[in-house]
């Protein structure tokens, strides 16, 4: 009787999971010829290579400089580490032998030429709001770059997080593929804006928070998430920044890579300003500029207002320093006014005001703390200028002062906890 009833456990549970494989099943599509150059026009091309800017691919698909798009990245997760695809039309490691309709399923349903499940680090869940005509264009821009017979290494994904199939379940629960749709009652320039930020940009997917499973949390979209670690801060009502993020501050952030009221770019955010956003037109990023700054209201405020916080929190800051004699006013004074100080009325991109700058407001003391360790090249923040590091300059301690002392005098915002312990991690 028992061995019945065992027999009859493992049989449904075969049927299952027979069933289960149906469904999550998809078919491998069949290899194709490598198009050649001649087979899309300049106008694709050109076209795709300002989007792929946008997307930001190069950043996430490119580990060797000299190999672009080979990929080979390392993204760490919660899960494991994987490793970002060649995507050079190389026919044995890369996408050569891939299709235009197996390249499109790729990106909009997350699933790969030869049918295997993508993982969602890969933002699928996104691209699955890009037009068709996006797509192609994409698609020529990529088949018109040189080759690379570069293998990645393996993903090093924990069980049972490394098994595809599983990645169907994942889908139902958190995919939706419904394509994007214009709303309305906007405007054309923050219709585009949203197209490009939540489809090819996937702005989302760092300045949002994700659940247990790796899938964005609805509802804290654009509140604010560690990446890379950094902290990409809220754009929501959630941000932080003493002054609003008016279209126009966002549209200088964007288009040179600072913004004299809420400071530069650095890190994940500054190979999206200086490698990816470069390539869009000045229409283009004064839409995503209108699409950004209504996250948090501040679309139609107007820049007069702007300044004026910004005026009277500089104030505040200056009133707060003259009645401080700690240690990391010392070293404030010794090693970063010169750069930093600015009149109330007139705060320049060109040395950030730090009582109004995103780093020393947030809601995490990472950022601050990584480029005052580590500095920012000239790659970084506005092209040509630099800041250096003081990762040999300053102790431990003497960064856990200047830390606290720019968030007691220039924020107004909660102290920050374990700065301490944050040092030594972010020095290691």
């Amino acid at each position: 009787m028992i061995k019945r009833i065992l027999a009859s456990i493992v049989g449904v549970g075969i049927v299952v999971i027979a069933i289960a494989a149906i469904v999550v099943w998809e078919p491998t599509l069949p290899e194709t010829r490598t198009p050649t150059p001649d087979s899309f026009s300049q106008q694709q091309i050109d076209k795709g290579r300002v989007l792929a800017g946008i997307g930001n691919c190069a950043a996430c698909h490119t580990e060797n400089p000299d190999k672009p798009y080979a990929g080979g990245r390392p993204i760490p997760t919660p899960f494991g580490t994987l490793y970002t695809a060649n995507i050079t039309p190389d026919p044995t490691n890369g996408i050569g032998r891939w299709s235009e309709e197996a390249f499109a399923r790729a990106m909009k349903e997350g699933v790969s030429r030869s049918g295997a499940h993508l993982f969602p680090a890969f933002p699928y869940t996104h691209f699955s709001k890009v037009r068709d005509e996006d797509i192609k264009a994409l698609y020529a821009y990529l088949m018109n770059q040189a080759p690379v017979a570069s293998q990645p290494p393996a993903n090093t994904l924990k069980f049972p997080y490394n098994v595809r199939m599983l990645q169907a379940g994942w889908k139902l629960l958190f995919f939706d593929d419904e394509p994007w749709q214009p709303v309305a009652d906007k405007s054309a320039q923050w219709n585009r804006g949203a197209y490009l930020a939540e489809g090819l940009g996937h702005c989302s997917s760092c300045h949002t928070p994700r659940n247990d499973f790796g899938a964005e949390r609805e509802d804290a979209r654009y509140a604010g998430a560690m990446v890379d670690n950094w902290y990409a801060p809220a754009l929501n009502a959630d941000h932080k920044a003493p002054a609003p993020w008016t279209s126009q501050e966002a549209y200088s952030y964007m288009r040179t890579g600072g913004s004299a009221l809420h400071g530069v770019a650095v890190g994940s955010m500054a190979e999206v300003v200086h490698q990816g956003l470069a390539r869009a037109s000045d229409d283009d990023i004064r839409a995503l500029a209108t699409y950004i700054s209504g996250l948090s209201g501040a679309a139609d405020e107007p820049q007069a207002r702007a300044m004026a916080a910004a005026a009277k929190t500089i104030s505040a800051a200056h009133r707060n320093e003259a009645a401080t004699l700690s240690r990391g006013e010392q070293i404030y004074a010794t090693a970063c006014a010169a750069c930093h100080y600015n009149s109330a009325n007139q705060p320049r991109a060109l040395r950030p005001e730090l009582s109004l700058n995103s780093a020393v407001n947030a809601s995490n003391p990472d950022n601050l703390i990584r480029v005052t360790l580590n500095g920012v090249s000239t790659e970084d923040g506005l092209p040509g200028v630099m800041m250096p590091g003081f990762a040999s300059a300053l102790s431990d301690e003497d960064l856990v002062s200047l830390v606290s002392f720019l968030r007691d005098t220039q924020s107004s915002q909660p102290a920050w906890s374990n700065l301490s312990e944050r040092v030594r991690s972010l020095r290691q």
